[in-house]
């Protein structure tokens, strides 16, 4: 194994000098298009959008803004990918092997995302990508003789009646490692396709002290109940006690921030983290440079982006897209300014809007960081609040209360009196009676929208605490434990109501 160390990093160093400098954003993105489009040119969608009189253009990108419109899931699936599970060559050449179900965080369902042969290659290659960027983190040797264990979602997937497998994204791309995976991949595929989330879990506990771990991927949230019941079962001090190459921790699927200080509590060392951007659409972006959590995007591997401001140029006040918001090619953006993410993709998406808010870094490269979700935008009475606010006033509270507060929900509801009230659930261990008074003085430091609409319609704050035991009961109940599975921050009236309900039973 040192000398597998040793040819792995040295192979990652030698990759990262003979690769040549890439084309420039805007070009690599012109390309990306271009090429899209000639693939998709001859099926259902392309024949109906015109895309070969498209590429006859003198102003490609300019042209298809014009003739394509923009997509959300519901009218992506309803004109277009249901189609796919019938017929070929519907918005991509062929048949979707796959359809990746996604955690439904933005609705009361699970979307389902067509996956592609030419997808799944896609995300291989920003791995790889990913991968190569080690060689400027400067890691040991050691790491490179180390296994990488990945806690996804199940990869035992289930077939459709038109003969298609489905589950979450994480389980199809672990139900597609080639079998040399095995030679560093934990937990292998066999105990990867239990279903039961705890009884997998249980497994992982009982099996780790027969692994080198030296890289962990995975949803914080999961992560860290794993890695505490494996220092539980095991009885240790801290997860370096049985993994102790463990030095690189991938995050992705929610905010880490919440999570930071439980992680350093469990480890003996510091150790390195990365950031990925991979959701049901695609391995978008990924942390490629020591020092930061920001993301490089994927401008090479077979997508085309394109960004709404997320102002009054591109959303309503309510965060929804205004008919003809608009638009931006990756060398109008600037930074520190946030946008609505257009996605088209060799998945056969076509201007999809994922939901998520993303910031610029940096432009060289192109940076970002995930700032929300457009449907985590709380604005029913003119608050204005963001996702990134909301994180950033809890992070304040745990820092005041000296607690940690890993997770939140909210929503606006109205009380007994008719009148619009925010009912905050933290998921924490704090005691103390003046939550809701501080938390409202700080998001009212933090936004100025929030602290008029509290002297007008916005008439309460609640405060409710409940323990980590009790979130992960009421995922159980919710059917949306372990995983990739993400609660919505911002949650819609009745959906707090059932929480609510929880919550008081004895």
């Amino acid at each position: 194994m040192p000398i597998l160390g040793k040819l792995v990093k040295a192979g990652i160093d030698i990759t990262a000098k003979l690769q040549s400098a890439e084309d420039s954003p805007e070009v690599s993105q012109e390309n990306q298009l271009r090429e899209l489009l000639t693939q998709a040119k001859n099926t259902a969608f392309g024949k109906y959008y015109g895309f070969e009189e498209i590429l006859k253009s003198d102003h490609l990108i300019a042209t298809y803004r014009k003739e394509v419109p923009i997509f959300n899931y519901e009218q992506m699936h309803a004109q277009w990918w249901s189609r796919q599970e019938r017929f070929s060559d519907i918005s991509w050449p062929g048949k979707p092997r796959f359809f990746a179900r996604s955690s439904g965080t933005t609705g009361n369902s699970s979307k389902r995302i067509p996956i592609t042969d030419a997808f799944l290659a896609t995300m291989k290659s920003v791995g790889t990508s990913m991968i190569n960027s080690l060689h400027d983190f400067d890691f040991p040797e050691v790491l490179f003789e180390s296994e990488v264990l990945m806690l996804s979602s199940s990869a035992s997937l289930t077939r459709n009646e038109h003969g298609f497998e489905e589950g979450e994204i994480s389980g199809i791309n672990v139900s597609n490692f080639p079998d040399w995976y095995d030679i560093f991949y934990r937990p292998g595929k066999e105990i990867a396709c239990i279903t039961d989330w705890d009884e997998r879990v249980d497994v992982i506990t009982k099996q780790a002290p027969e692994w080198n771990i030296g890289a962990i991927a995975g949803i914080p949230s999961w992560v860290l109940l794993m890695l505490k019941r494996i220092i539980d079962r095991h009885q240790l001090e801290t997860i370096h006690d049985i993994w102790p190459n463990f030095q690189v921790y991938a995050s992705g699927g929610i905010a880490f921030e919440t999570y930071r200080e439980d992680f350093e509590a469990i480890c003996k060392r510091p150790i390195s983290i990365l950031d990925t951007y991979l959701a049901s659409e695609g391995f978008i972006a990924y942390t490629c440079q020591p020092g930061t959590m920001a993301m490089k995007l994927a401008l090479h591997h077979g997508y085309f982006f394109e960004f709404i401001p997320f102002d009054e140029r591109g959303i309503d006040e309510s965060g929804e897209l205004l008919s003809t918001p608009l638009v931006l090619g990756i060398d109008e953006v600037e930074v520190g300014k946030e946008y609505v993410l257009l996605l088209s993709s060799c998945a056969g998406a076509w201007r999809y809007a994922i939901g998520d808010v993303i910031r610029f870094e940096s432009l060289t490269p192109p940076q970002i960081k995930i700032t929300g979700r457009t449907k985590f935008f709380l604005n029913v009475v003119g608050s204005q609040l963001s996702e990134e606010k909301m994180d950033k006033a809890i992070l304040e509270l745990a820092e005041i209360k000296g607690k940690t507060i890993n997770e939140y929900m909210v929503a606006a509801h109205k009380n007994t009196d008719g009148e619009y009230i925010h009912q905050w659930v933290l998921v924490s261990d704090l005691q103390s009676t003046d939550l809701a008074e501080k938390l409202d003085e700080l998001l009212k430091a933090a936004n100025k929208n929030y602290e008029v609409a509290r002297s007008r319609a916005l008439k309460g704050v609640d405060v409710k605490v409940i323990s980590k035991d009790q979130y992960t009961g009421y995922l159980a109940l919710e059917n949306k434990k372990g995983g990739q599975t993400k609660t919505p921050k911002v949650m819609k009236a009745e959906k707090m109501e059932s929480l609510l309900s929880f919550i008081a039973q004895p």
